[in-house]
């Protein structure tokens, strides 16, 4: 009986889930970044700190923006911008998931949605809010994509959702290639996503 328990037990133990990656927190917030290039009112791209020499780009066009992480390529870092249709702006705490070696794999954001009325204009009771899990960029390939959103309104533990999908799906995310969805419950406050990356 003894033997059938030790056995029983390494069998759970061999099939039990891998170790979990690890979270670190970095501000983005516009006072740590640094402007590249602006025209005010238009268009601004500026470079914010990063995770372990991992670099942050964040870009803002029409009121909208697109954040990018990791050593991207030079297409991808030029023509690269993934958003949402209405308005809106990222938050300013990125949760860089780690794997072990310490290598950065995925990033989670909040996004807020300026979603409007019928009038056509921005309310605070549509808002909506959106956890946005992106792949890193790594030196060897150099595109680093939005793989997955998590609508963190309408899902009773939203960052524990997108922890899961930053651990199990951006690491192997096909920039380019795989789509990008909603996983879990989708509101109608989580805007429709615009995606576009170069060819």
């Amino acid at each position: 009986m003894n033997g059938r328990v030790a056995l029983l037990s390494l069998a759970l133990m061999t099939a039990g889930p891998a170790v979990a990656n690890e979270s670190v927190y970095v501000d983005i917030g516009r006072d740590k970044c640094k402007t590249i290039a602006e025209e005010v009112g238009m268009y601004a791209l500026l470079t914010c700190p990063g995770h372990a020499g991992y670099p942050v780009r964040l870009k803002e066009v029409d009121i909208r923006q697109s954040v990018s992480f990791g050593h991207l390529n030079q297409r991808y870092a030029d023509d690269a911008f993934e958003s949402f249709i209405p308005f809106n702006h990222a938050g300013a705490t990125v949760e860089w998931r780690i794997a072990k070696g310490g290598t950065p794999v995925a990033t989670i954001l909040r996004w807020f949605i300026e979603n409007p009325d019928a009038s056509g204009a921005s309310v605070p009771a549509l808002q909506g809010q959106v956890l946005v899990i992106s792949r890193v960029a790594q030196k060897a390939d150099g595109k680093g994509c939005v793989a997955g959103y998590v609508d963190a309104l309408a899902n009773p533990d939203p960052n524990a959702l997108a922890r899961k999908i930053a651990d199990e799906v951006a690491p192997t995310f096909r920039c380019g290639v795989d789509k990008p969805t909603y996983h879990g419950v989708r509101g109608d406050k989580a805007a429709e996503p615009n995606n576009e990356l170069p060819e």
